[in-house]
């Protein structure tokens, strides 16, 4: 079972949103860290949810969850720290597939990142990530109503507007720069969103969601080879 991490928020969650119900075809279970505000995660970038993260994962891990994410890219800060804490695998981040995805594309084609906002995502996230620092990054525009909804917490989402933002943020990111050969969106409320991205760019888009699938893939697999 994977526990999730999740972010104290009101903003509706569509399915593909890492905390829709509709989202997984696995047994997964939830925990809200309260006071974790999409602000001070992403913006404050605020070392003082550490603890109640830790916390939130050990109460995840004693209801039996076997891996732990959380609902916020930008969480990926914690990747360590967290790892280190707690004793199931810990993938806090889609950020985490920079590394592979970059080395499977080869030499002279780089993954880039779609955020929610790009002032905030730092070379630090992508450090932490292992990835490389010089990764392109895009984010949401300022004047965008998703970015609002999110950062705000507001009570009401416009889902066509959240596709619209979302895609033209990709979209300037592939013409920024041609040598971008995929697609990693960093925010976990842009899956459902990642067709759309990439019918727009013509670029493999990945995400939290396939992230996780891969990772409890292999999970399963590993349990299969040892009975």
């Amino acid at each position: 079972m994977l526990g999730i991490l999740m972010l104290d928020t009101r903003f509706p969650r569509i399915a593909g949103d890492i905390g829709h119900p509709a989202t997984f075809s696995f047994p997964v279970c939830r925990r809200i860290v309260r006071g974790a505000s999409p602000r001070r995660v992403v913006v404050d970038c605020d070392a003082a949810l550490l603890g109640p993260f830790i916390d939130a994962g050990r109460d995840l891990i004693a209801e039996g969850a076997t891996a732990l994410t959380t609902s916020c890219g930008f969480l990926v800060m914690f990747q360590r720290e967290l790892q280190e804490a707690l004793p199931v695998p810990v993938w806090t981040s889609s950020l985490l597939l920079l590394a592979e995805l970059n080395a499977a594309l080869g030499p002279g084609r780089v993954t880039g990142i779609v955020t929610v906002d790009a002032a905030s995502l730092t070379a630090a996230h992508l450090a932490a990530a292992g990835a490389p620092l010089d990764t392109p990054i895009e984010g949401l525009a300022a004047s965008s109503a998703f970015r609002r909804t999110l950062l705000n917490d507001e009570g009401s989402l416009d889902i066509g507007a959240a596709r619209a933002d979302t895609v033209e943020a990709a979209r300037r990111l592939i013409a920024r720069r041609a040598d971008v050969a995929a697609v990693v969106l960093e925010c976990t409320n842009m899956p459902p969103y990642a067709t759309d991205v990439a019918a727009a760019t013509g670029r493999p888009v990945h995400d939290i969601t396939t992230l996780l699938a891969g990772r409890h893939a292999v999970m399963l697999g590993a349990e299969g080879t040892s009975r």
